[in-house]
């Protein structure tokens, strides 16, 4: 006589290989590489700084200059 199984721990276990089949796959399609990342976070940075950098100071926007 066959081996008693528990039909609900197989069926978990169909679904988490699929899941992580699925997984693996969107990771491939979607995902993006560590350096891209990083590039990514490095532009954001610089873009950051730059408009930091060009803001005017607070004593310019509040009193208008008068020539």
């Amino acid at each position: 006589m066959g081996d008693v199984i528990n039909l609900r721990l197989r069926r978990k276990r169909k679904d988490r290989t699929t899941r992580e089949t699925r997984a693996a796959e969107n990771r491939v399609k979607f995902g993006r590489t560590k350096a891209e990342k990083e590039r990514e976070r490095t532009v954001a940075e610089i873009e950051a700084r730059r408009l930091d950098e060009h803001r005017l100071p607070e004593d310019e926007i509040t009193r208008p200059k008068s020539d």
